[in-house]
């Protein structure tokens, strides 16, 4: 180990990323050969640090081994000196997998020999900069630079980027001068939309499928990492992916199927209800075919029928539509059982599969002994297969192996395993049922799938995702890996669901103090709040943990805008105008959104008896209280009318029943230091108050909490008000209709609504409360 550390620290490595490099079996095969050949080829073993940086990109990024040698040489021999020149040699040699290789091609695809003069390169930024001159003079220094360096760049492909740039920089200054004081100034922020525009704008990008932030839009996002992956048919361009004889023509087929057009899919398990990290996938897969113009599939991963229920496949389905994206069409796993069952036994002719029969506790972990029947002719597993599939073997007898090594060093991957459980869509037709190592990549590559984007657990399923597809020579797609998108204070995994579920920790999969989507709704969380959330997480490689309360943020920042208010009050004190007669009783007429009353208002009673909430009152004055008192009077929002106390009524027990007021207009009082809210001839209602499930940030986190995660339950997670007064104009509202009780919070109508009594789920409150834990 010493002298391979010492052969890779003396190409420039540091000493941590040389023992790094060991840990990779076939790097470190293919850069130690490398580094052999050339000192060979200096006949001397000094590598000079920028020589020694190609060699080790070369090494890392080709798979092809036999393309070291020649690659080596150019390297060695300074005919490529930069990065860009590897990128492109790289690619060339993945496309033309064909011997011998057309050198004089090769090398004018990765500019061998191509000088750019300075000369060249100022004729060349000239002409840029007058193309642009007049936007560059006006704007001054915010003139976007980038404009100017990608089109030199682009027009002078094989220039050192610096010495362009230098050119660039010095061809501005002589235009413009140095910087002055108004260069330096901030840009200004552009004045907001009136509410109107604003509310049109939203509906219009909602229309779009469009998610505005701040920043970029989740489409600008999806276009942006558009630029990191290949075009359709470009598959071999992709680091890693391995090129054979048939690759460019399964690649033309390919095209001539798809028209060119790019296309993902969102493969759920129906075995559980989607979550919020789901969210982020269902973004990502869906959010990026859109913003290509291509289409994006649902595809349900059905292929263990032990866990699959009905109403998960109609949840998903629902789920997906709900956050505003339509699959391009429905398919399952299991529409193709026959065709995988085939390329199955073609993989076992082939001599890449074996039947083994190894119990299922013999295979887990990575250090599982290897297989006995791993060498069986492929005639005897074809028999055996035919015998599983037949029903001649119980479950765990037998299983059908893969002879393959994935990327975390898992042996034999099993393909296809015997369960006598009837499926949910073919019946017993199968007691057989294929992977996911084995099924997914082959129903990507029968859909022409060309981005496969999955979370970034999978990438040590990448290679057996290339290596499956490439031994059977069928069309192999690209998969992709991004960051998981997960929430502190919750857990979302199915079996842990499951459980408080049967504890009675919660209600069922859509409890609202959950972060499953179908729970998300019934909280009242809008799907545009779901969409912006993700949004402003960005499509990010890392894994990405968040708080409650950003997602929330994004949840009052729609609801702000489309949730008309009305007036509620949880904790009801009687209120007895006195100076008004017994019969009287007037109309008054509320805003929906009292920012912008163009967008209609309702009418609600006002007569002798009100409402007001119990806080809104204290019988004793303290500082720094500014509602109503005994000795200080308060407004009625939207009444116009003063009110002040004139008598306190309590109960055998102290406690406050009833308050007997005046009251006065508005118009001739003096104006008092704060409006409180009230409702007149209400609904009684049933009011359900959220706090977080869990009163640790990772409940799942032995340290954080030892007991586990069914010990973390926060007691307060759920408060019930039986009997909340709301004001009648939400009478007519439908099951996940959205208000804002002024001062109280954001609510929704819960489905447990009934013509009798109406039951809301607080959604978020107003503000984040800092308090929260």
């Amino acid at each position: 180990m010493a002298d391979s550390v010492a052969l890779f620290t003396s190409i420039g490595l540091s000493e941590q990323k040389a023992k790094e490099t060991l840990k990779n079996e076939a790097l470190s095969s293919a850069l130690k050969d490398t580094i052999v050949q050339a000192q060979q080829l200096l006949g001397s073993t000094n590598i000079d640090k920028a020589m020694g940086t190609l060699l080790y990109s070369m090494a890392s990024r080709l798979r092809d081994t036999s393309r070291l040698a020649f690659l080596t040489e150019y390297i060695v021999k300074r005919k490529i000196t930069t990065d860009l020149q590897l990128s492109a040699a790289l690619d060339y040699v993945k496309s033309h997998p064909q011997n011998p290789l057309d050198q004089k091609a090769f090398e004018t695809a990765c500019g061998v020999g191509v000088v750019v003069t300075p000369e060249q390169i100022e004729d060349a930024v000239e002409l840029i900069i007058r193309k642009h001159k007049e936007q560059l003079l006006a704007e001054r220094y915010r003139f976007n630079m980038g404009i100017l360096m990608g089109e030199a760049r682009a027009a002078l492909k094989w220039a050192d980027g610096k010495i362009v740039k230098n050119e660039v920089d010095m061809q501005v200054l002589h235009h413009l001068g140095p910087k002055t004081e108004a260069d330096l100034e901030k840009k200004p922020k552009a004045a907001k939309p009136k509410a109107p525009e604003k509310e049109k704008e939203q509906q219009d990008t909602a229309m779009n499928g469009e998610v505005k932030m701040e920043g970029k839009s989740l489409m600008e996002q999806l276009r942006g990492e558009a630029l990191k992956f290949h075009k359709p048919g470009e598959n071999y361009k992709t680091e890693g992916y391995v090129v054979t004889p048939n690759t460019m023509n399964l690649l033309k087929q390919h095209l001539e199927i798809t028209g060119g057009q790019v296309r993902t899919r969102f493969p759920p398990e129906p075995n559980g209800i989607l979550h919020i990290g789901h969210a982020k996938a269902i973004n990502f897969n869906f959010g990026y075919a859109k913003a290509n113009n291509g289409i994006c599939f649902l595809r349900y991963d059905d292929t263990n029928p032990e866990k699959e229920e009905e109403k998960y496949f109609t949840a998903i389905k629902d789920m997906v539509e709900w956050l505003g994206y339509k699959p391009y069409a429905v398919t399952h796993a299991s529409d193709n059982f026959q065709q995988l069952y085939e390329l199955a036994v073609e993989l076992i002719r082939r001599g890449h599969a074996y039947v083994c029969h190894q119990r299922g506790e013999e295979l887990k972990g990575h250090n599982a002994p290897p297989s006995p029947w791993r060498d069986r002719p492929a005639e005897e597993s074809l028999v055996l297969f035919e015998r599983m599939k037949k029903g001649l073997f119980s479950e765990g007898e037998a299983t059908l192996r893969m002879k393959m090594v994935m990327e975390d060093g898992k042996m034999d991957p099993v393909a296809y395993r015997i369960k006598y459980t009837p499926h949910h869509r073919t019946g017993d037709t199968w007691c057989i049922y294929p992977t996911y190592d084995y099924t997914h990549c082959l129903c990507d590559s029968i859909e022409h799938i060309t981005h496969s984007l999955c979370t970034k657990e999978f990438q040590a399923r990448r290679s057996s995702y290339f290596w499956l597809c490439n031994v059977l020579d069928v069309y192999c797609p690209v998969q992709w890996e991004y960051g998981r998108l997960n929430l502190t204070y919750t857990v979302v995994s199915k079996r842990k669901i499951i459980k408080l579920v049967e504890t009675g920790a919660v209600r069922d999969w859509d409890d609202p103090r959950l972060f499953t989507l179908t729970a998300l709704r019934r909280r009242g969380f809008p799907p545009q709040a779901i969409n912006n959330f993700c949004a402003r997480v960005g499509v990010t490689v890392a894994q990405t943990t968040m708080e409650p309360h950003l997602l929330e943020a994004c949840v009052r920042e729609v609801l702000n805008d489309t949730a008309p208010r009305a007036m509620a009050v949880l904790e009801p004190l009687k209120v007895t105008i006195t100076n008004l007669p017994a019969n009287a009783q007037t109309e008054v007429r509320i805003p929906d959104f009292p920012a912008d009353e163009t967008k209609g208002s309702h009418v609600v009673s006002f007569s002798k008896t009100i409402f007001i909430e119990q806080s809104d009152f204290r019988e004793v004055m303290e500082k720094g209280y500014k509602r109503l008192t005994p000795d200080q009077p308060v407004g009625l929002r939207h009444a116009g009318y003063i009110i002040s106390v004139q008598r306190v009524i309590k109960d055998g027990s102290g406690k406050v029943v009833e308050l007997e007021v005046t009251c006065a207009s508005s118009d001739s009082a003096e104006k008092p230091k704060a409006f409180i809210h009230w409702v007149s001839q209400p609904l009684q209602c049933e009011v359900r108050l959220y706090e977080r499930l869990f009163l640790h940030k990772n409940p799942e986190d032995s340290a954080e909490v030892p007991g586990g995660f069914l010990s973390d339950i926060n007691p307060n997670s759920l408060q019930v008000v039986k009997s909340a007064l709301v004001d009648r104009s939400v009478s007519k509202a439908k099951v996940f209709d959205k208000f804002q009780f002024e001062r109280v919070g954001y609510f929704s109508v819960d489905p447990d609504s009934t013509a009798d009594k109406m039951v809301f789920n607080r959604t978020v409150t107003l503000k984040e409360d800092p308090g929260k834990i």
